[in-house]
């Protein structure tokens, strides 16, 4: 049966992310309630939202890597700019996911 848009379905999928170095942390929240349109019908499901913080440079190779692991067939996948950030932090997310 294919699979929603959404968040992650478990969990599994963050803490894969650290050592491949495509994310310097993945934080994993759930389960969340999602209710939403798919295939005609309405659906309300429990599901895992897992945030990463990633480099621009980086975003393709965790985004394969998201769907490598992920068993929907539309996950939600969406990147969201770091306008502002204390330089600190930025510097550990660059260092922490340089290849």
């Amino acid at each position: 049966m294919p699979r929603p848009a959404g968040g992650v379905s478990s969990g599994s999928a963050g803490p894969r992310a650290g050592p491949a170095r495509v994310a310097a942390c993945a934080q994993v929240e759930g389960p969340v309630t999602s209710v939403y349109r798919w295939e005609g019908a309405v659906r309300n499901d429990q599901e895992w939202r897992v945030l990463y913080k990633t480099t621009a440079e980086r975003f393709p190779a965790l985004e394969a890597q998201i769907r490598g692991v992920h068993d929907y067939d539309v996950p939600e996948i969406i990147a969201t700019p770091i306008t502002h950030g204390g330089n600190d932090y930025l510097t550990w997310i660059r260092d922490e996911t340089s290849a």
